[in-house]
């Protein structure tokens, strides 16, 4: 195995697995051997006994695909990585039922709606998502309060389950796995024989100043009869919504968006009003049993989404005379972090755009060094 070319990937969350995935099914593996090397993994689930932290965002995540207007170019990319991930979502629900995946219909409710929601149409959602029957609610259906209303077709991810069936996938298909805590991307370079190529998946990147956590609490219940997800915006900007886990899993009701705050620990009194928001709207979700007060609480969750100022870092960097342990590094680094709440759903679009950058970044390397032989 010494002579494989080794591409190290840093970060075991979704991100991390998804390309991982990725660039086993678009390298030659007869030259080029992939190890995903991370502090955390997906060996448990929220209820069970904790193996990992709150800074393991892909472990806490609802999740759902819930598209956002377009309304910037840094928006218009993620939307094109989010229509690539729905494909890619509606494959895997046809090819392996159990990976974790689950088409159902997402409810959106908007009591301040911005101009990008208004002007949205049928066509425009599904030119910008991919996602089939978009339908705008008449004023008669809407809740008091709701300005806008909108239903569609969309995906939520077991995310515990999803995580695992990747990992599983990754190994069977014969990527690597290697548990370190790195202290910088260039470390990466230096953990296995010839590494030529590192993809920085770290979710918060390794001291980029334009990093900061946004802290999410839900609550994971067992409102089981819930089938749809729902999101509902409130005129004093704050969110609320459910989320189905299905194959078991339960529904996440949230949810709080505390940019740059660091607390670890779940807040009694914000479980009480997730918990009286969530009932609101999934009860307009026609669920027999969402209105119910004898909901159990499975677990209080905490997670850090690793948001990104000015959105997420996809690209690469050429370190020409890079100092690794005191020696010079011509390793190149594909970065890929800062996703914030948004990496499951726009997962296989940033990893078809990473593996991408990664054949190229191969390419010109071993020009180069065909060029000095």
């Amino acid at each position: 195995m010494a002579d494989h070319t080794t591409i190290v990937i840093i970060g075991a969350g979704v991100i991390g697995l998804t390309t991982g995935l990725r660039l086993l099914a678009t390298t030659d593996q007869a030259k080029y051997r992939i190890i995903i090397v991370s502090r955390e993994w997906p060996t448990s689930i929220p209820g069970a006994p904790v193996n990992h932290s709150v800074n393991y965002a892909s472990m806490w995540a609802g999740a759902h695909m819930r598209p956002i207007p377009a309304s910037t170019p840094q928006l218009q990319r993620e939307a094109a990585w989010l229509k690539h991930a729905a494909r890619t979502f509606e494959e895997q629900i046809r090819q392996t039922p159990s990976i974790g995946v689950t088409k159902c219909k997402g409810i959106e409710l908007l009591e301040a709606p911005t101009a990008g929601y208004e002007q949205q149409t049928a066509e425009s959602f599904f030119s910008e998502s991919g996602l089939n029957n978009y339908r705008k609610y008449s004023q008669a259906e809407l809740p008091p309060g709701v300005r806008l209303g909108f239903e569609y077709d969309t995906y939520c991810v077991n995310a515990p389950v999803y995580c695992a069936n990747l990992l599983r996938s990754f190994i069977l298909q014969g990527g690597r796995c290697m548990q370190r805590d790195l202290s910088s991307e260039w470390e990466a370079s230096s953990i296995a024989p010839n590494v030529s190529l590192v993809v920085n998946a770290s979710g918060m990147g390794f001291g980029d100043k334009k990093c900061f956590p946004i802290r999410g609490q839900t609550v994971l219940t067992d409102l089981s009869a819930v089938t749809k997800t729902v999101t509902k915006q409130k005129r004093d900007g704050t969110w609320s919504f459910i989320i189905p886990r299905f194959f078991e899993g339960g529904t996440v009701v949230g949810g709080t968006k505390q940019p740059g705050d660091w607390t670890a620990q779940p807040i009694l009194s914000t479980r009480s009003s997730v918990l009286s928001e969530g009932r609101k709207i999934a009860e307009f979700a026609s669920d027999s049993s969402a209105g119910s007060n004898d909901v159990r609480v499975i677990a209080d969750i905490v997670g850090r989404r690793p948001m990104r100022e000015g959105g997420m870092r996809v690209e690469v960097e050429h370190p020409y005379g890079t100092s690794v342990k005191g020696q010079s590094s011509m390793t190149r680094i594909v970065h890929a972090y800062g996703a914030g709440g948004r990496g499951f759903e726009i997962s296989w679009g940033v990893a078809e755009e990473v593996a991408s950058l990664v054949k190229a970044t191969l390419l010109i390397k071993d020009s180069i060094i065909q060029a000095k032989l």
